[in-house]
């Protein structure tokens, strides 16, 4: 009785969001999850999408992509500009609080009609009110994530490292800032992966597997 209560309704969507360590090949994972399962797959493209929906300039979310902020102005402004379409174009106080709402706004909408992985921008957070999501989080080892940021950005060890660094606390920072709950604890995940151990291809798998028996996929 417990399993079935687990199970997808028929023609009920699923979605699978992906919070990842720099270096630690979260993207590559999520991506052969979405293949694996035959699904839809957003990362980047939720901006094209945003922009599209809101009239704004890919470049403007681009430009504040990820990165908090403290407008007191701004947190004014929307309690008063409920409407959706306002506050796209509220120009003078367009931050990052307004692409976080306008990217929520649109992984929700996405969801309504689409089983999907979607990487990031506080997906966890954003659908934490819907039975239908799994929640994954891949870390790895320093070595592992060392290599592979060398490797594909051609960086020096020490360029890497300090990569790696900043763009975790970055990513940290924008999710606890959001969310108000700690970015890369595990129990704000239903798995926590550690992909060094087993790689890319099988690190995939077990999490399709995961999501399977969760949903009762066959």
């Amino acid at each position: 009785m417990g399993n079935d209560m687990n199970k997808v309704e028929a023609g009920k969507n699923y979605v699978i969001t992906v919070g990842r360590q720099f270096g630690s090949g979260g993207r590559k994972v999520a991506k052969k999850v979405a293949d694996m399962l035959g699904i839809e797959f957003y990362d980047k493209g939720l901006i094209a999408i945003a922009a599209k929906e809101s009239g704004l300039s890919e470049n403007l979310f681009e430009g504040i992509d990820e990165k908090p902020t403290n407008s007191l102005l701004y947190s004014l402004v929307m309690g008063l500009q409920s409407d959706r379409n306002s506050f796209y174009r509220y120009g003078d106080v367009l931050n990052s609080d307004a692409i976080f709402r306008i990217q929520s706004q649109v992984i929700q909408d996405l969801v309504k009609d689409n089983s999907c992985v979607i990487v990031g921008r506080c997906s966890d957070y954003v659908l934490r009110n819907q039975d239908n999501v799994v929640n994954i989080f891949i870390h790895a080892n320093e070595e592992f994530k060392l290599e592979r940021v060398m490797r594909i950005y051609k960086q020096k060890e020490k360029e890497a490292l300090e990569t790696m660094k900043k763009t975790d606390k970055k990513r940290s920072n924008y999710y606890n800032f959001y969310t108000n709950q700690e970015w890369g604890n595990v129990t704000n995940y239903h798995i926590s992966v550690d992909s060094s151990a087993l790689g890319i291809d099988d690190t995939a798998k077990i999490i399709c597997d995961f999501v399977k028996l969760r949903f009762g996929i066959k």
